[in-house]
């Protein structure tokens, strides 16, 4: 028997919980940078030590945090479901709590590329990228095509070359589920409006959402609490 299709989009709620800091709840500060000097192709340009550092701090964290029950309850989803992740987050911690196809739109934190790549429609070639765990990258640590190494985020001002693949997944969904976003930052913002017309809409997030469709069921609750909540509902069903 096929298996009902979910796809879940996660963005910093889902891991603000764990004790990532997301920069969107202070002020556009992200551990006291703006976010236009470490989150932008131009404050690479102006001041790569800096976003290095910066990102290297971020690493580091991870090694401090774990998966909170929100991403384990997506994780325990595939159990009966098809379920991809498409996550605007950075983190690991949708693949340590034990999500197997996960999308990420915005990059990897774990891992880097050389600052001259290129990328196409599936994303970077893994020929590019390299997965460095939480180890540090500084100035003068070189790609073997010889170009500095760099983060590999997608920053602002950078083009999301994942995004046709995630609308891919979810004009496939059955279940569209959104967790912990603020559906503000686009393309990922505009993701819902790709899902089949006859495919609900779930959104779990403590905040009003600027979304007026009558597909959606906001549940209006943090993440590991809201995630309960969806599991019922499927279980009712």
């Amino acid at each position: 028997m096929k298996k009902t299709k979910i796809v879940v989009l996660t963005g910093a709620g889902v891991s603000a919980e764990s004790g990532v800091t997301t920069f969107r709840d202070s002020n556009g500060l992200w551990e006291n940078y703006k976010v236009e000097d470490v989150a932008s192709i131009e404050g690479w340009y102006r001041d790569p030590a800096l976003v290095l550092e910066f990102y290297n701090a971020r690493r580091a964290q991870l090694a401090e945090v774990k998966p909170n029950s929100a991403h384990i309850a997506i994780a325990s989803l595939e159990q009966d479901y098809d379920v991809t992740v498409v996550t605007q987050n950075v983190d690991n911690l949708h693949e340590r709590a034990g999500s197997t196809k996960i999308i990420h739109l915005h990059g990897e934190l774990t891992k880097v590329r050389p600052e001259n790549c290129c990328n196409d429609r599936d994303g970077y070639s893994e020929e590019t990228v390299f997965d460095i765990g939480t180890d540090r990258i500084n100035i003068g640590d070189l790609a073997p095509n010889g170009a500095q190494l760099r983060p590999h985020i997608v920053w602002f001002g950078e083009a999301v070359p994942k995004i046709e693949k995630a609308i891919d997944a979810v004009e496939a969904a059955d279940i569209l589920l959104i967790v912990g976003t603020s559906l503000q930052v686009y393309p990922a913002a505009g993701l819902y409006r790709y899902a089949k017309s006859s495919s609900p809409i779930y959104i779990i997030d403590p905040k009003d959402v600027p979304v007026r469709d009558g597909r959606v069921t906001h549940i209006k609750d943090v993440a590991t609490n809201g995630m309960e909540v969806f599991k019922n509902i499927l279980k009712s069903k």
